[in-house]
């Protein structure tokens, strides 16, 4: 029996917990909120991610460190590595913390990206314009997910504006893509280097935010082996260890990277039901050095997200293979406080379930294009 420490405490190391329990695992979690969700499922330190002190008896207490947040300070990983086994590396982290980093990374393993331009200053801005045209979106290089950190610039009359709402820290203009649909592969890479993937997911988002995940998807065996190769050349590149995420733009054929999460992902949450092993128990497996699990799709599996609040869960519960997942959150607009998994044998079933669901929730709207994608599949 190993002890597990993940730092941070939101709903992935929750869902990381309860992943690993049934292997015989036990989880330590550390982060800065005392009221962190992951909390009722596994012990919790409080403690700074500069609270040497504190993270030092975290260490003591571990067989090996991981996280469910990627903005933990990469030097706090560094200094970990003095203490414990962190999976995945502190470099890893690094990379993925920093977008210009990360795209230039992507160019290194022959991943093609929207055009892009490293911003420092408002003629850094107006340079990076006529490099990238417009519309562009500006974003912090840093510390930016959900949609946050960012603005789009429509015409030259919003760089000023652009600037003044985001300026003075490291930024990075990028081309805005038209793209066909967003899809993200989720990979494990093992200790020993063993790589696995799961089938390829599209994701719908609102305001910036996961809304809904569909897998596996429809499409040309070319694109999903260039998707797949892509996240193999990233993992062997990072010498990665876990389950990530790398998300992408299908532009007519063309794949487009956006960014990569170093942790388990809210597009993989579909896999805890809709595969014999879940990107959590793959992930805990991964970091202890343990065989990898399979990732096949059993069926056809949507995922929907619940931002703010939560809704009824009648109507979820009412139908077969579905779950319901409460995150244990308080409400609060813009927030993750759960999500449903909605499965079906076939794309005609799943149709059917969530039209059922889409009206007695009142949100026909939120699963209809799910249902116009099943649908194009399916005819």
């Amino acid at each position: 029996m190993a002890t597990i420490g993940i730092l941070g405490g939101g709903q992935l190391a929750r869902m990381l917990a309860i992943a690993g329990a049934p292997l015989g695992h036990r989880f330590l979690v550390v982060d800065s909120a005392a009221d962190a969700c992951a909390a009722q499922v596994a012990p919790l330190m409080q403690a700074d991610w500069r609270d040497f002190a504190t993270l030092e008896k975290f260490a003591n207490q571990i067989d090996v460190a991981t996280f469910d947040f990627e903005n933990v300070p990469a030097e706090t990983a560094e200094w970990l590595t003095s203490h414990t086994r962190v999976f995945p590396n502190p470099a890893a982290l690094s990379v993925a913390q920093d977008r210009l980093l990360e795209k230039n990374l992507f160019g290194e393993i022959d991943l093609e990206t929207p055009v892009f331009a490293a911003v420092d200053s408002i003629e850094d801005l107006r340079a990076a314009v006529a490099k990238t045209g417009l519309p562009a979106v500006l974003k912090t290089r840093r510390l930016g997910y959900d949609g946050k950190g960012q603005t789009i610039l429509k015409s030259h009359s919003d760089i000023e504006s652009a600037w003044q709402t985001l300026g003075g820290v490291p930024l990075i203009l990028e081309a805005f893509v038209p793209f066909d649909s967003e899809i993200s592969v989720v990979a494990v890479r093992s200790r020993s280097g063993e790589f696995r993937h799961y089938p390829l997911t599209r994701n719908w988002h609102q305001d910036g935010i996961l809304s809904i995940s569909l897998a596996p998807i429809k499409v040309d065996e070319e694109i999903e082996r260039r998707a797949v190769a892509r996240a193999r050349a990233l993992a062997e590149r990072l010498d990665y260890v876990g389950v990530f995420a790398l998300e992408l733009f299908s532009c007519e054929g063309r794949l487009l990277g956006n960014e990569m999460a170093p942790r388990v992902h809210n597009s993989g949450h579909w896999t805890i039901e809709g595969t014999a092993c879940s990107q959590f128990e793959n992930h805990v497996r991964a970091v202890l050095g343990l065989p990898l699990g399979d990732t096949q799709a059993l069926g056809c599996v949507a995922m929907l997200n619940w931002i703010g609040e939560l809704p009824d869960a009648t109507p979820i519960l009412a139908e077969a293979r579905a779950h319901w997942h409460d995150y244990g959150k308080s409400p609060r607009a813009g927030r993750k406080v759960g999500h449903a998994t909605i499965c079906a044998d076939n794309a005609e079933e799943l149709i059917q379930r969530l039209q059922r669901v889409g009206r007695a929730l009142d949100r026909e709207d939120h699963v209809a294009p799910v249902i116009a994608a099943l649908s194009a599949d399916a005819g």
